[in-house]
């Protein structure tokens, strides 16, 4: 709580954004810069899953705030493990906190969907989602709402990172904010070829003990623990979903292997879902 009160008082990004207004106005995209030129101040989306009140989200849009513009648009409170649900059966409302960030009663999709489609003049340059307290490796992915905000940011065509501190302690939030902005600087030195989706965990431990960063696929989770049953005050019997498995496949070349060693693990994600090599065996078997 110390360190979110020394971040409140500390200089705080330029946030914007329209809560309330008449619809989008007209937004550009930004072409990819030529070799040797300094690109203009960027404009950065972050959001996350753990709430707007989190320490990752303060010190990364801190941490972010020396290339530009930076908007936060992240959900009112905790929605780890929303996945990309988006909020379809009732409206949302957009309020802006005493901190300048815009949050929103909704999922971690919803606050990048809404801020990129309705609330923004301008497309953003990047998503950046995080930092978000505990890894997102291997399996993780599929449920992560630090994963979805990004995703969101993805499929409506802007460049976008997921970062998340590889901890529980949450002791070295300042390690990950340094590896989103070496990442953010790149990008926006270098524009990757094509756009792109990383998934980035980060060791929760100090600068000086990071063995480098590795390119890595995602690992593989053995089967989650059990739910645990239990039974409220009223007698009715409740189930709390049960802690994810342990890492099953986690050898090199994996996230799981590379935060380990103390490295940066950077996974490239892509979207389609196609099972590609099965096609033409489900064709035999339905000719069949």
């Amino acid at each position: 709580m110390a360190i979110f009160g020394k971040l409140l008082h500390a200089r705080m990004p330029r946030i914007i954004g329209r809560p309330e207004g008449d619809g989008p106005a007209a937004r550009t995209q930004r072409p990819p810069y030529a070799a040797g030129y300094n690109p203009p101040p960027m404009r950065i989306l972050l959001s996350n899953d753990d709430g707007y009140f989190s320490p990752g989200i303060a010190i990364l849009a801190q941490t972010l705030s020396e290339f530009g513009t930076v908007t936060v648009v992240a959900p009112e409170r905790d929605r780890s493990g929303a996945s990309n649900s988006l909020t379809l059966d009732r409206p949302l409302l957009v309020r802006r906190s005493a901190n300048g960030f815009l949050f929103i009663n909704g999922t971690p999709t919803d606050c990048v969907h809404i801020a990129v489609t309705g609330l923004l003049d301008q497309l953003p340059d990047m998503v950046v989602s995080g930092i978000n307290l505990g890894a997102n490796m291997g399996d993780d992915t599929i449920y992560s709402g630090t994963v979805a905000a990004a995703t969101e940011g993805y499929l409506l065509g802007i460049p976008s990172i997921a970062v998340s501190l590889a901890g529980k302690e949450g002791r070295h939030f300042a390690t990950a904010a340094r590896v989103a902005r070496d990442l953010v600087e790149r990008c926006r030195r270098s524009p990757p070829a094509e756009r792109m989706l990383l998934n980035v965990n980060v060791p929760d431990v100090s600068q000086a003990e990071l063995q480098g960063s590795q390119v890595t696929r995602l690992g593989k989770r053995h089967k989650a623990e059990a739910v645990v049953k239990t039974t409220t005050p009223r007698g009715d019997t409740v189930y709390w979903i049960g802690a994810a498995g342990a890492a099953a496949d986690a050898g090199p070349g994996t996230d799981f292997h590379a935060v380990a060693a103390n490295q940066v693990s950077i996974t490239p994600l892509q979207i389609d879902l196609t099972h590609y090599n099965q096609m033409p065996e489900i064709e035999k078997w339905l000719a069949s």
